[in-house]
């Protein structure tokens, strides 16, 4: 019975931080705020490789997650990025935008649930990257004008309903041993954020944004292929007769 709830005990924590970060942004703490997010990402990354290696997959931890999810990286990230950069901006605009992530973020979750993805891949950005993305690029927002900070929000939320693929490093497993230590590297990680809170958060940022861009480009180079492809077959030089 223990053996089963550990996976749920990493993802209620990745639940539990995302509440934390949606205070942290509302008392203007938002370094942190985009910290908590990033540990959410890291606890969400490890739920499902546990149940895994403890033979313990369940549909309940799988809905567990989705809902977990949509809080940490739907509704928090919002939040973070209404507080630092949208009071200036018109309700109207920011509420829109502010709903309009999460709203998406619940798409792809319900979509990955029902749907069997391509393997390997994901179709649609997964909202954890997503979250991730939008958590730490609130922190550049003295460098970027809210306007642009609006339409990369807009973006994220489009690719996480488009059908562009991703890279599914999820499958990846872990040996049962190194499920032992992940608690471990859990408190180290969380240790070093809490030290550096704006210099992890930033660095972090990078890695994400390249996943994101990867699956953009990826997409350009298949539809430019299939193009070609199409164009060589339509033309006549390159037909068989």
């Amino acid at each position: 019975m223990i053996t089963k709830s550990i996976p749920n005990m990493f993802t209620l924590g990745n639940l539990a931080l995302g509440m934390i970060a949606m205070m942290m942004a509302l008392n203007e703490k938002y370094s942190m705020a985009a910290i908590m997010i990033i540990i959410a990402m890291l606890l969400d990354g490890l739920d499902g490789r546990v149940a895994r290696a403890l033979h313990v997959q369940s549909e309940f931890g799988k809905e567990l997650d989705s809902l977990s999810d949509v809080i940490s990286f739907g509704a928090a990230p919002a939040l973070i990025m209404y507080m630092v950069t949208m009071q200036g901006i018109p309700d109207p605009i920011a509420w829109s935008a502010t709903a309009i992530f999460p709203m998406c973020g619940a798409l792809r979750l319900a979509r990955f649930n029902v749907r069997k993805g391509m393997p390997g891949h994901f179709v649609g950005l997964p909202i954890p990257a997503a979250g991730g993305v939008l958590a730490t690029l609130s922190l550049f927002h003295n460098e970027i004008s809210d306007t642009y900070m609006i339409i990369a929000m807009l973006l994220l939320s489009y690719l996480m309903v488009s059908t562009v693929r991703y890279p599914n490093f999820k499958k990846v497993g872990l040996p049962k041993k190194v499920v032992i230590g992940a608690p471990v590297v859990i408190v180290v990680a969380v240790a070093i954020a809490v030290v550096f809170p704006d210099q992890i958060s930033k660095l972090i940022f990078i890695p994400l944004v390249i996943y994101a861009v990867y699956g953009v480009k990826q997409s350009i180079e298949r539809s430019l292929r299939r193009r070609k492809h199409k164009k060589k077959e339509e033309d006549p030089l390159h037909s068989d007769h």
